[in-house]
């Protein structure tokens, strides 16, 4: 991911969770507005509620109170009290006492609870109204709600009771008004809420109980759960009903308060419902959504035109020093990047340019120590490999000299023994010269398809005669090749020599006789190749200094073995490395690809395998290899 992507993705991701947070924060102050603003206008509904019942239930005191103190109720008590009173005379006079005072409910009972006149219900003269005897004060009773039988079903009504005593008789007046949707047109109800009430006279939920101001509620059947939740526990609860098809519509929700009403006896006899339409919260809540949205989108907007400045700020910069380190990697020491300004940017711009110029006078420096330590190692290697011919050659034309004075006959055996000697060491001096020579110009490879595995067995079996020679240690090879082995492009006379300077390393280190183990296997695109010994083995610092030219671990050689087979390794972009424990031997491993790009293929020539062992021999020490 780049620098300019993770500045892009820090900016979105902020962006949106600022929103998303400020949205949300929004949202969910508005709803806890919400929901305390409806808390509150659904208390003040409720107290209304109470104040009107209060008022209500005051009038109804009042008007019973006037029915009981009038001249007519006084005059019924006083007939009434008498033994031989006829409580027929007085089976009308409800009637007129509701209409005279604007009462819907008025009866008056006897003494001994038997009904004398009922102004809702006629027929119930004569019968017993038990419940009003069993008060023995109603003179200071509050109005309370009851169930009041009527002929063609029951109604809920706030009933009053009264009383005209007469001796220590009683004249009950029972007056009443209707609780339903008029009562209910009768408050003052704030936008956006409506009260129900759902009179409890029957068990089962019946819709025609239910009634607002306008009268019958519409799907009402969708409040029955409600209601007989109510009915089973009664007390108040919160509950939502979203009226839409399928509940799909969150603005067609309504939040109802239920508050259960009770009768004298503490029987549930009616459920006031609040309701408060969701709608505002919900608009609302759209309404800041999509606020958000358009913030968002803004806010996005903002951050691609800051992210592209900051780009052009930042990144530009960076790029330009991305690009001229690769510059620095690949070799160019003056690469150098403009500098623009003196902030953090450009200070980085500043010391990058100070480093590289650094760099390239110290590696100036350092190639110049490293021409002088190579010519003198080189000198130091010639000087060494000249005098041991030298010195014999010294020898000889001195002997010679010294001849001259002896008979011809001793002069001839001289002459004759000294000039084999001065062919042997001259050839000496020739092969030193090739070994530097042919290290010099190594030859661009020639690919061509190849098996490592017979590349491999043809080097080992030149140094054969070496493996079991008579008088010194037997070397045991031991081949471990896969024989599936693909074909690589390679060199195969390159190939050879390097394959054979491994194998020689491997003899000059085990003078004491071992296993010579040689491996192949493949992996994805490669072949690998593995020399191990188990000689003596090398130190770590040995093995870092292994292959460079002209290093050496044996008291003779020029060290330009292993140095030949990983110029060989690496003209072929493939790797070898060494890896050794002492006393425990050494093991080489070489990785070359199958395939070369832009491989140009040559005819066929004849391969190392074809040497002959003396030509073979010959070839190999002329490599002269570094030993372990």
């Amino acid at each position: 991911m780049s620098f300019r992507t993770k500045i892009f993705l820090i900016f979105l991701v902020t962006t949106l969770a600022s929103v998303s947070l400020v949205a949300y924060g929004v949202t969910h102050y508005a709803r806890a507005a919400y929901e305390q603003m409806d808390q509150q206008r659904t208390e003040a509904l409720v107290s209304q509620f109470q104040k009107e019942f209060e008022q209500a239930g005051q009038q109804v005191a009042q008007q019973v109170e006037n029915i009981t103190n009038a001249e007519l109720t006084l005059r019924m008590a006083l007939d009434l009290a008498k033994s031989n009173a006829d409580a027929s005379l007085f089976s009308r006079d409800a009637n007129g006492a509701a209409q005279d005072h604007g009462m819907e409910f008025v009866e008056f009972v006897n003494t001994d609870g038997t009904v004398i006149s009922s102004a809702q219900f006629p027929s119930r003269v004569g019968t017993k109204n038990d419940w009003v005897t069993q008060s023995k004060d109603w003179r200071n009773s509050t109005p309370f709600l009851r169930r009041e039988e009527l002929p063609d079903g029951s109604a809920l009504a706030l009933t009053v009771v009264r009383t005209q005593p007469v001796g220590d008789k009683q004249l009950y007046v029972i007056g009443g008004r209707r609780l339903d949707q008029k009562f209910l047109a009768s408050l003052v109800v704030p936008a956006g809420t409506r009260a129900l009430l759902y009179r409890n006279l029957d068990p089962a939920f019946l819709p025609n109980l239910l009634t607002d101001k306008d009268g019958l509620v519409q799907q009402s059947e969708k409040l029955e759960p409600i209601i007989e939740e109510m009915q089973k526990n009664p007390h108040p609860l919160v509950k939502t009903i979203n009226w839409s098809s399928g509940g799909t519509d969150a603005s067609q929700a309504e939040s109802f308060h239920t508050i259960p009403l009770f009768g004298r006896n503490n029987e549930l006899l009616a459920i006031l419902m609040v309701g408060s339409s969701q709608r505002d919260l919900v608009m609302l809540t759209r309404q800041i959504l999509e606020t958000a949205v358009t913030v968002a989108a803004v806010a996005v907007l903002i951050s691609l035109l800051l992210m592209w400045w900051i780009t052009r700020r930042v990144t530009r910069p960076l790029e330009e020093l991305t690009e001229s380190a690769r510059e620095v990697a690949s070799g160019r020491w003056d690469a150098r990047i403009d500098v623009n300004g003196v902030d953090e940017v450009g200070q980085l711009a500043t010391a990058f340019n100070d480093m590289t110029r650094t760099l390239g006078v110290q590696r100036e420096r350092l190639l110049q120590t490293e021409r002088v330590a190579a010519w003198r190692e080189l000198a130091r290697r010639l000087a060494h490999e000249l005098r041991n011919p030298l010195f014999p050659l010294q020898i000889t034309v001195e002997n010679m000299q010294r001849a001259r004075k002896l008979q011809q006959e001793q002069f001839l055996e001289v002459f004759n023994e000294s000039t084999a000697t001065l062919k042997a060491e001259l050839a000496n001096l020739n092969v030193i010269v090739g070994r530097f020579s042919d290290f010099s110009k190594m030859p661009t490879p020639r690919f061509m398809k190849m098996n490592v595995n017979e590349a491999l067995r043809n080097a080992v079996r030149l140094f054969e005669p070496q493996f079991h020679e008579v008088g010194k240690p037997t070397i045991t090879p031991e081949f471990f090749l896969k024989e599936s082995l693909p074909e690589i492009d390679a060199d195969p006379e390159l190939i050879h020599k390097a394959f054979q300077n491994l194998v020689l390393n491997a003899l000059d280190a085990m003078p004491a006789g071992g296993t010579l183990t040689l491996r192949t296997s493949e992996a994805p695109g490669v072949v690998r190749v593995e020399v191990a010994d188990t000689g003596k083995g090398l130190t770590p610092e040995e093995c870092s200094r292994l292959f460079t030219p002209y290093y050496t671990t044996k008291q003779i050689g020029t060290g330009l073995g292993l140095a030949i087979v990983q110029s060989v390794i690496s003209d072929h972009h493939g790797t070898v490395s060494v890896t050794s424990e002492e006393n425990r031997g050494t093991t080489f491993r070489i990785e070359l690809p199958q395939k070369q790009a832009r491989a140009i293929r040559t005819a066929e020539r004849p391969t190392p395998a074809e040497d002959t062992p003396q030509s073979a021999e010959a070839s190999a020490s002329a490599s002269a290899p570094a030993t372990d």
